[in-house]
């Protein structure tokens, strides 16, 4: 399987909320564009980062592993994290390791910013 290029986009549509638009693969080789997206949404009146997958084509255990590192370094900074646009395959895949206890999911971009308190 090839890997789709990925692109992350961060928007702020709240004072104290930013999205990151996913699209592509997430594997262990996004660790760069991951955590660049991260900092660039993140800064000290962001109390959530919320995750659009609507452009998600693939994650494997190393892109769960990625957003396992993402949810500590958010945790660190007192900010909560949320999704949404997962597919069923991947809402399973959260719920089955537990991912969803950490990272709420959201039906959509609306829902995720009213549960940020945005």
């Amino acid at each position: 399987m090839s890997q789709s290029a990925l692109t992350m986009d961060v928007r702020q549509p709240h004072e104290h909320a930013s999205i990151i638009d996913i699209s592509g693969d997430i594997t262990a080789a996004s660790e760069d564009e991951l955590m660049e997206a991260y900092n660039k949404a993140s800064s000290d009146r962001i109390r959530a980062i919320i995750l659009n997958f609507d452009g998600l084509e693939y994650m494997n255990s190393g892109g769960i592993g990625l957003l396992v590192t993402l949810l500590v370094r958010a945790n660190r900074q007192h900010q909560k994290i949320l999704a949404y646009g997962l597919s069923d395959h991947y809402r399973q895949i959260f719920e089955l390791t537990r991912l969803d206890d950490a990272i709420s999911i959201h039906d959509g971009e609306s829902d995720a910013l009213s549960a940020a308190g945005a």
